[in-house]
């Protein structure tokens, strides 16, 4: 007995079988008119086979980009003096919507007090320590003032 071997042969991705071809009843109806119509001379033309078409995948929906909202940047700018003069500017960019307006020292902390805890601990510090500085250059003009008035009893004398 003889056997007959074959080589192995690599395998590849592409199948052996033939692609399927889908017809509808309308080429159907088409195929079976023109056998009939081969009987007769005229030559017969071999309808195309018609392949089923995919629908084209849709592209995945964009999702909205979310609304910006419009920012108004204002800038307050308060500044106080060791006297206790405290005055502000308001800018709007680069111009000045207000500037150099004298402010009460209670209004400027109050003011704090009301946007936020952080901020009007430090500016109540600096208020305490004019407020200081303040009682301290009265009680010294009173002394002058006292010495003054005595100056001016002794040359009435």
């Amino acid at each position: 007995m003889t056997v007959d071997t074959f080589a192995v042969e690599a395998q590849t991705d592409v199948d052996d079988t033939p692609d399927v071809v889908v017809e509808s009843a309308a080429d159907s109806a088409l195929t079976s008119t023109s056998a009939a119509d081969a009987d007769t001379d005229a030559p017969a033309a071999d309808p195309a086979p018609v392949v089923a078409e995919e629908k084209p995948k849709r592209a995945p929906a964009k999702k909205a980009a979310p609304k910006k909202t419009k920012t108004l940047e204002l800038t307050l700018t308060v500044t106080g003096t060791a006297d206790g003069e405290w005055k502000a500017e308001l800018k709007q960019g680069n111009s000045y919507i207000a500037k150099n307006l004298l402010v009460a020292a209670a209004a400027v902390s109050r003011a704090a007090k009301e946007l936020h805890e952080d901020l009007s601990g430090p500016i109540d510090e600096v208020i305490d320590a004019a407020r200081e500085q303040q009682a301290a250059k009265v009680a010294a003009l009173e002394a002058e003032l006292e010495a003054a008035r005595k100056a001016l009893a002794e040359l009435d004398e």
